[in-house]
């Protein structure tokens, strides 16, 4: 019976702790992508060496072939330029569009049958950038960022109410960035809704830290950015795709209509199974998150005219 195959474009923190973790969950076989073939195949072969102390049986490789990945399952794109100094929105916008758009084709081309989860930034376009090159329909396309946003909402609830994460549910919707929607309507904790347990204050100051839960991270390390908990959130739309465990996990899927969204990426709720998006249930949403989710979704929108308006 053939392993499934993951595979990681971009070999920076986030592809490799991707690998990390994909491998110690022997989700299948795992391959290493970068532009510099020499540091992913290291990254991968070092990898591969811990399997003997760590006790997972993957098989990993790494280069800059895009024909190691032929036949993957799943296509994780990492790849991509944080902003730099001097560097303009649109700037980074075209760059990364540039390099999003040249892993897609080449991962489509090598695995026409794969599921691709965008990591890249900024993420809800860059969605839009994988899906025009791969050409892949919508259930094959996914951008992680809401599995990434709820867990720092889960995080900061369960550190605030010094209880296990374990026993946390929450989700973010809409774009991933400044106007993110988290929805501590429909928290709870061990069953228990979360306005049971904590004021309206501290439920606010708990959204407004997961919105700038990226930027608190990078203003610590000075230098770089998230990547055990990025990685780790892409890997579990992994699992739940390879494992077909049709898994309910926000994430950015293009809307078709949900929610009065129509030809636009944006997070909610969706199934993952081995079909990739296999559904968006549509949550009933009250006027204040009706109106936050379409504030987020406009935000995304300007992303991909912008887009559009430089010719990516």
């Amino acid at each position: 019976m053939r392993r499934p195959k993951i595979s990681v474009i971009g070999a920076g923190f986030v592809g490799s702790t991707c690998a990390h973790w994909a491998a110690a969950k022997e989700l299948g076989d795992v391959v290493l992508i970068d532009i510099n073939g020499d540091v992913a195949k290291g990254k991968a072969l070092d990898l591969f060496e811990a399997s003997p102390v760590e006790g997972f049986d993957s098989h990993v490789q790494g280069g800059s072939d895009y024909g190691l990945t032929a036949k993957s399952d799943v296509v994780i794109i990492t790849a991509g330029l944080p902003r730099k100094p001097g560097m303009s929105r649109d700037d980074l916008l075209a760059t990364n569009a540039k390099i999003v758009k040249d892993c897609a084709k080449q991962a489509a081309a090598a695995s026409p049958d794969a599921v691709l989860i965008i990591v890249s930034n900024p993420l809800d376009a860059m969605c839009h950038v994988a899906m025009s090159a791969s050409g892949f329909p919508r259930e094959r396309v996914l951008g992680m960022a809401g599995v990434l946003d709820g867990a720092r909402f889960r995080s900061f609830i369960a550190m605030e109410l010094n209880v296990s994460v374990e026993d946390v549910q929450a989700f973010v919707f809409g774009g991933h960035g400044d106007t993110m929607v988290p929805m501590p309507r429909y928290v709870s904790v061990g069953g228990i809704p979360l306005e049971q347990l904590l004021s309206k204050e501290k439920i606010a100051a708990l959204v407004a830290r997961t919105r700038n839960g990226g930027a608190e991270i990078v203003n610590l390390l000075k230098t770089g950015s998230a990547y055990y908990a990025p990685s780790a959130s892409a890997v579990q739309m992994a699992e739940a795709i390879v494992k077909d465990k049709k898994r309910y996990l926000p994430c950015a899927v293009h809307l078709k209509g949900e929610y009065g969204i129509k030809d636009l990426f944006c997070g909610v709720i969706a199934k993952l199974g081995a079909k990739g998006l296999e559904d968006v249930p549509q949550l009933e949403l009250n006027a204040e998150e009706k109106t936050m989710f379409e504030k987020s979704a406009s935000a995304v929108k300007e992303l991909v005219v912008a887009m559009e308006r430089l010719g990516v």
